[in-house]
């Protein structure tokens, strides 16, 4: 399931965060890349404490879990933290798919990996190239959204970012741990959290029947939540 939200950041909030990126320090994102990635993985990212320090990962986790759909969509129990990475022109990440497991940043906590997330953060008319391709079920989506526009997308996929020709791409990318592990049971979730949000505005309060959507909606959750 591939999911888009829009406007997780406001355009004066990607333009303070670019501002702070534009004086942290970069590096080789190969560095953070596994054995097989490091081969294929051609782009700069910023370096993590100093993101932290400067309080955007902190900024963006907040933001995240004041938006209704990223939320209705992840189900978030924990994340692996924000990072942040810029595709010049001819860098690229060839086909990889992530890692299923990481250890948080400075901790023994792992963290299993049920979602990729990419946060643009530059505009599509910025640069050309450096689309985000998905192989799903249903063949290969390209994904090249907004600034300000996250897309949310299994993490076992098969993706990669294709060579940038013009500009510059920014973006921010993480790692969602879900409440709910299986992916058929978390979509099936989102499409009757979807329902419900959809009809409770036509619906009068207290609504029997929105009372009873509601209902099997948490004992779904329920079923399938591990904590």
């Amino acid at each position: 399931m591939l999911i888009t939200c829009e406007k997780v950041l406001a355009a004066e909030e990607v333009r303070a965060l670019r501002a702070t990126l534009a004086r942290l320090p970069w590096h080789d994102g190969a560095a953070t890349a596994g054995s097989l990635g490091r081969a294929v993985k051609h782009n700069r990212q910023v370096d993590e404490d100093a993101a932290a320090n400067a309080g955007l990962v902190d900024e963006i986790l907040r933001r995240l879990r004041a938006t209704p759909r990223f939320v209705s969509a992840a189900l978030p129990h924990r994340f692996y933290p924000p990072r942040f990475n810029r595709y010049a022109v001819g860098e690229t990440y060839g086909a990889h798919v992530d890692g299923a497991v990481m250890r948080l940043p400075g901790r023994d906590d792992l963290v299993r990996t049920d979602l990729s997330a990419t946060l643009f953060l530059s505009t599509p008319d910025e640069y050309d190239g450096g689309v985000l391709e998905i192989d799903t079920r249903f063949g290969v989506q390209e994904v090249k959204l907004d600034a300000g526009d996250l897309v949310l997308y299994p993490a076992n996929s098969l993706h990669r970012v294709t060579p940038v020709t013009r500009g510059e791409r920014i973006a921010s990318f993480f790692w969602i741990e879900s409440l709910v592990r299986d992916t058929d049971a978390r979509a099936t979730l989102f499409d009757l959290d979807e329902a419900i949000q959809a009809l409770t505005p036509e619906r009068p309060t207290g609504d029997p029947v929105l009372l009873a959507l509601s209902g099997v909606y948490h004992n779904l959750l329920r079923l399938h939540a591990a904590t």
